[in-house]
């Protein structure tokens, strides 16, 4: 029961949150993490009344089917990004800026790191640097979804910051493949680096074709049915679907191999999109169903922030120049190729700071190497934490500033 209660004062929590937060301009998305902050282990959860709020980080984590189905929700929304009739327009030029900013974000971190290792010694060693330079690449597309929905923003920015964030997460896994196995190479002789590599791109492609297969099944299996209301509920079933087999690990030629759930999900949505009748209404339908769900989500995801990271200098003194590197990566890096690109003042000036947002997938890597790598892998883990909770609050309004100097949003959706 008291676990029941803490759910449903999270959903009221986040939602009175946003009241408050309209008065400060702030997105609903940075009201839902604050009123999860408040409500967590750090804050209300330490007095240990039973329901209000969560007690420990263990509690949170009992929740967690609950942030995979929402995040399914949201992946599969940012599949409909790749719909062929807008990606003739936009679709060379994502991939362009899709790329670009990631290594870019990747190399300045890596050499701000490995500089910083000159100067700390083995407190901060060369592989812990390089590994913080290939989660770098990482950006989180739960907070810039919502704030697009939200504001109802349309425009040149945004027709191109949602494919480039639906394609950071492979590109992502992908840097992140090289650099991992690079570092676990230069801690232990008996790493494979390319048993390393092989794994994380084995993944991309199986967790595509899983997406494209089950695409496939729910467009066939959607003309079955003829009320919107049938049809919603196979979507979700299917998102669910989707969610559950990407949790699959097994084994190929000695390899351990598994999906990631988002690119599972993205093209679940790419190809219902493209193959499906009336998908475009359908999928608007199955967004305003999951609102109460992504509001968990975030709420969940607020409660999860470690707050205790602050106590260690160290960790914030090198969190500190990972979050001013990235940020400089990801904005050079999109300003750049989108000039490349040949996209306007407006898409060049302001596209790097919608990609700030990082949380999920960073996570997902760093929990990988806090187990790979010991004691390093903790300080890894310890300091992308301390960059998800800082881009986590902060890039969810940055997001939105940009949007609207880029006349995106318009000042009446304020």
């Amino acid at each position: 029961m008291a676990q029941l209660i803490a759910l449903a004062l999270a959903l009221i929590a986040g939602l009175l949150m946003t009241r408050i937060a309209n008065k400060f301009r702030l997105p609903d998305v940075t009201a839902y993490l604050i009123a999860g902050v408040l409500l967590g282990p750090c804050v209300l959860g330490r007095l240990g009344i039973p329901g209000l709020g969560f007690a420990s980080f263990e509690e949170v984590a009992l929740f967690q089917p609950i942030s995979d189905v929402a995040l399914g929700f949201i992946a599969f929304a940012i599949g409909s990004e790749f719909r062929l009739s807008r990606l003739r327009s936009t679709g060379g030029a994502a991939v362009t800026v899709g790329v670009i900013q990631a290594a870019m974000a990747t190399i300045l971190v890596d050499l701000a790191l490995i500089g910083l290792h000159t100067v700390l010694g083995e407190k901060l060693p060369v592989s812990a640097a390089i590994t913080l330079g290939a989660i770098a690449a990482a950006t989180a597309p739960a907070a810039t979804l919502m704030v697009v929905r939200q504001y109802k923003a349309k425009g040149p920015l945004t027709d191109l910051l949602l494919p480039v964030v639906a394609l950071d997460d492979a590109v992502g896994l992908v840097i992140f493949a090289v650099s991992f196995g690079a570092a676990q190479a230069m801690n232990s002789s008996g790493v494979s680096l390319g048993s390393v590599l092989v794994a994380p791109m084995l993944e991309i492609v199986l967790s595509l074709a899983l997406g494209a297969a089950l695409g496939v099944c729910l467009t066939y299996v959607e003309k079955i049915f003829h009320s919107n209301r049938n049809r919603v509920a196979l979507i979700t079933s299917f998102i669910i679907l989707g969610v559950a087999l990407s949790m699959l690990k097994f084994e190929i030629a000695g390899l351990e191999v598994g999906f990631s759930s988002l690119l599972v999900l993205m093209m679940l949505g790419t190809v219902f999109c493209n193959l499906g009748d009336g998908s475009e209404d359908l999928m608007d339908r199955a967004d305003k169903w999951s609102a109460p769900l992504l509001t968990l989500f975030f709420v969940l995801s607020g409660a999860a922030l470690n707050l205790y990271v602050f106590s260690d200098l160290a960790i914030v003194g090198v969190g500190v120049v990972y979050i001013l590197t990235r940020s400089l990566g990801k904005y050079v890096g999109a300003r750049f190729s989108s000039a490349l690109a040949g996209q306007s003042a407006d898409v060049r000036k302001y596209l790097g700071i919608t990609l700030l947002p990082q949380a999920g997938v960073a996570l997902g890597m760093s929990a990988q190497v806090g187990v790979a790598m010991g004691e390093i892998g903790t300080m890894v883990r310890n300091i992308v934490l301390f960059g998800v909770l800082i881009y986590e609050l902060v890039g969810p309004s940055m997001t939105k500033w940009a949007l609207t100097k880029a006349g995106d949003i318009q000042p009446k959706a304020n």
